[in-house]
């Protein structure tokens, strides 16, 4: 027994030793999948846990939170909560995101009552200065925590911050007690923050904290129900830190989080068929010694683990060193790019990267995993051969002639189809993503069967030319008879090639039909908001007018955004309400779908795709809004694209809006100046009124080239990924017509013998590595755009709720095929001086 052990150590070693190329790039291929995969999973448990955490500290140890439907409510409901029987205090909040001159963001300003919150949460209480302590009472003081003082960098100075169009400056009266590391925010007191920002009577909710002994659950349940009986439709009633918050926090995020884990796996997949492709010329090379150890006795089971060890081998190591770098590349993308890689998900916050172990063994046995898989086809293939027939010189083409069978492709490629059908899970795209994986497996798996059809054919084709060139002819005719080592070559093509069309295809889309939106729904000349940005940046009804006075004579729209809360469990929707004539909504939004008449009296509303998916709203049906403190009926006229807005939009008309809510300000306006001429006169009109230092003007031309610059950041990771799956895709090519080259000194050892020049060797490598690139790019970008359809029609609408066109990256895709041709010939040419350096003589002397 310890005799076998010897020659199982010593064949693995020997094995490494003989080609260390091909075993490091398998290695590298399962280790950047693992670390990738693993390094997204740490970041976004990382920020997912800190923003959760974070938001519970503002709550306290508040046992009920009563909230409004709408961002702000009546005062005049404290009182009643206050009394309610099982209350033994309430404490008022506000909020405000805070616009600050000068600054990139807002600051998050929460108003508190310094006597209640105390009790409640003490984390918000601000550190007066000794002597001081009536500072967390004053009109004109905020408490800033550290983050927020590091990042606004007062330098001692003031604070100054922008209600309306109007600056307050605020004095920085000490720390907030207890903050998280990376949370930016001020306390004020609460009676102060309303009348600064001009919303006196108003509150964002009610923290309460129960009598001992009372039941929390029956009395959610009484205090629900008075509330929904009372004042319906209003208020939400729940726990600070209740499964539906974090039900809210994790639907904010998780379809990111999800499509770019199964990005990153992407590169592991690639690296199941190199660790696939590298066993499988392995085994093809020693089929012969494999035979000899059957006759010398060793059995099948020795050798079908022999194969599997020396696959596992490679999965530990890449799968090890995958762990241990995506710890380190987790570590360092959030101190570069925080927990949202860029995304904007989890703005305000400062996660610290912790190994998990449970994640780290499922991502390690993942990685080894595919190694296994990669290296089981080759494994039996060693264990079923017969050792008489094996030995035999020549028959290479018999150990791969199982590749060849059609079912299995076939029965992948139905199921693909019928996958790419079924509805989401969960309302993520699982059987979206199994659809592309099987469209993978059956497409790699017809490679022999192409191959051979496809050269067969080209060799008849020649076959009536009276001279056919003989390096032509040599080559096709390989080609044509040994399809089963072609496909090896084949599949790392059509794998690395097929994922980076789609890749490419989709970002493409999504980018161009961004793009083509902002086109559509940005028809002004000028665009005018507050400069700073922020809940707290308007327009009230003086600044309305003296805009339209600025644009002298032309038309003005005016527009208001406020978010809206339809359900407890997921994030809140996004109410547009602007100047929109009903019977033509398709000038300002960019309608899909039939839209329907809006019935007379009725009040219309245009819902984004998202709205759809989320809270099945449909046109011709009547939607309920909070407004005003009260549901209000709205008629769904028509469904609109809104790339802005993943989690929902609708919009309104802006007089049904004012009508209901009895609110005059917005939030921007357009001009439509009638050309760049009358433009720059409108914009120095603008500039020259009271308040003009305080508007952001933009041209539409400016505000896409900011978008999209947003875009290209949120997109840099799916950029990276795919430029990795493309990197490991070119070495898994390399490598594989290298080691298919190395292995065939022989064969061409015979060719020179039978008066074959070296030139003519060469030449034949050359055409056959063009040839085949050829045909795996050409079938790569086949399978490749039906990948693309998959992502670009059932991954990206069931994931995120929004559709797009496709459109295709032809000068990306053009480069890409062209660069793999190039370095296929390469390398073949240069595995091909190495082949041949040994001369004929020596290349033939084993079979003697």
């Amino acid at each position: 027994m310890s005799g076998l052990n010897v020659l199982a150590r010593w064949l693995l070693v020997g094995e490494w030793r003989a080609h260390p190329l091909r075993a490091v790039l398998a290695v590298a291929a399962i280790a950047v999948g693992v670390a990738m995969g693993f390094a997204i999973h740490l970041i976004n448990a990382a920020a997912f846990n800190e923003f959760s955490s974070a938001i519970k500290s503002l709550s306290g140890q508040a046992d009920v939170q009563v909230a409004g439907r709408e961002p702000l409510f009546d005062e005049a409901i404290y009182p009643v909560l206050a009394q309610h029987e099982g209350v033994a205090l309430a404490s008022p909040v506000l909020e405000i995101q805070a616009a600050v001159p000068g600054a990139k963001g807002s600051l998050r300003l929460i108003g508190i009552d310094p006597l209640r919150a105390g009790l409640i949460a003490p984390d918000l209480m601000g550190v007066p200065a000794e002597g001081r302590a009536t500072d967390v009472l004053a009109d004109d003081t905020v408490f800033l925590s550290p983050a927020a003082r590091s990042w606004l960098d007062l330098r001692g100075g003031p604070l100054t911050v922008r209600a309306g169009t109007s600056d307050i400056a605020l004095r920085v009266a000490g720390p907030v007690q207890r903050a998280r590391p990376g949370q930016r925010f001020g306390v004020m007191d609460v009676g102060a923050l309303q009348w600064r920002f001009g919303q006196l009577g108003k509150l964002s909710r009610v923290d309460l904290k129960l009598r001992d002994g009372v039941n929390r659950a029956q009395f959610e349940a009484r205090l629900g129900a008075r509330l929904e009986r009372d004042f319906p439709g209003r208020f939400r009633v729940q726990q600070p830190n209740d499964s539906d918050q974090e039900s809210r926090n994790n639907n904010l995020s998780r379809a990111y989080r999800v499509n770019l884990t199964v990005l990153a796996l992407v590169a592991l997949f690639t690296g199941a068929f190199l660790v696939f492709s590298t066993q499988a010329l392995s085994v093809m090379r020693r089929r012969s010694q494999f035979a000899l150890l059957r006759v010398l006795g060793v059995e099948r089971g020795q050798l079908l683990r022999q194969v599997l060890v020396e696959g596992a081998s490679l999965g530990v190591v890449g799968a090890l060193l995958g762990v241990a770098g995506g710890y380190a590349l987790a570590a360092a993308a959030l101190r570069l790019f925080g927990g949202d890689l860029g995304a904007g998900y989890f703005p305000g916050i400062k996660p610290q990267v912790v190994f998990t172990p449970v994640a780290a063994l499922v991502f390690f046995a993942l990685g080894l995993g595919v190694a296994l898989l990669g290296c089981l086809g080759p494994a039996l293939e060693a264990a079923r051969a017969r050792p008489a027939v094996a030995l035999k010189a020549g028959n290479d083409e018999a150990a791969l002639s199982h590749l060849s069978r059609l079912w299995p492709s076939l029965a992948c490629l139905v199921l693909a189809a019928l996958f790419a059908f079924a509805p989401p899970v969960f309302e993520l795209p699982l059987f979206g993503y199994a659809a592309i994986a099987l469209l993978l497996i059956g497409g790699i798996g017809l490679m022999p069967r192409l191959a051979s059809g496809s050269f067969h054919l080209l060799a008849r084709l020649l076959e009536p030319a009276p001279r056919p060139p003989p390096v032509l002819a040599l080559t096709l005719a390989r080609l044509a008879n040994a399809p089963g080592q072609a496909s090896i070559a084949l599949g790392g093509i059509l794998a690395s090639f097929s994922l980076m069309v789609a890749m490419g295809i989709m970002v493409a889309s999504f980018r161009i039909s961004v793009d083509d939106w902002m086109r559509h729904i940005l028809p002004a000349d000028l665009y005018v908001r507050s400069a700073a940005g922020g809940s707290s940046g308007f327009f009230g009804k003086p600044e309305q007018e003296a805009i339209v006075r600025a644009a002298g004579g032309g038309q003005v729209q005016f527009l208001r955004t406020r978010p809206l809360s339809l359900a407890a469990d997921r994030p809140d929707v996004i109410l547009i309400a602007r100047d929109i004539d009903a019977a033509n909504p398709g000038r300002l939004l960019l309608l899909v779908g039939d839209a329907a008449p809006v019935p007379a009296g009725a009040r219309p509303a245009w819902v984004s795709e998202a709205m759809v998916d989320l809270y099945g709203a449909r046109v011709g049906q009547t939607l309920a809004l909070p407004l005003g403190g009260k549901p209000s009926p709205f008629f769904v006229a028509g469904v609109w694209r809104d790339y802005a807005n993943q989690s929902g939009s609708i919009v309104v008309r802006l007089a049904d809006y004012r009508a209901l809510t009895g609110v005059p300000e917005v939030t921007d306006a357009a001009i439509y100046a009638g050309g760049a001429a009358n433009a720059d006169g409108i914009e120095r009109a603008l500039r020259a009124l009271p308040f003009g230092s305080a508007l952001q003007l933009a041209r539409p031309g400016e505000i896409r080239a900011m978008s999209l610059q947003i875009f290209d950041r949120s997109f840099a990771v799916t950029y990276l990924l795919e430029a990795i799956a493309i990197v490991i895709g070119l070495s898994g090519v390399a490598a594989t017509f290298s080691a298919q080259t190395l292995a065939r000194a022989r064969e061409f050892g015979m060719l020179r013998h039978v008066g074959v020049t070296r030139r003519q060797v060469l030449g034949i490598l050359a055409v056959e590595g063009g040839l085949l690139t050829t045909l795996g790019v050409a079938c790569g970008f086949g399978l490749g755009l039906l990948i693309s359809l998959i992502l670009v029609f059932v991954v990206n609408p069931q994931s995120f709720h929004w559709t797009m066109g496709l459109h295709l990256p032809w000068g990306l895709l053009g480069t890409v095929a062209a660069v793999l041709v190039a370095a296929s010939v390469g390398t073949a040419l240069v595995s091909g001086r190495y082949a041949l350096s040994g001369g004929p003589v020596r290349a033939v002397r084993e079979d003697w």
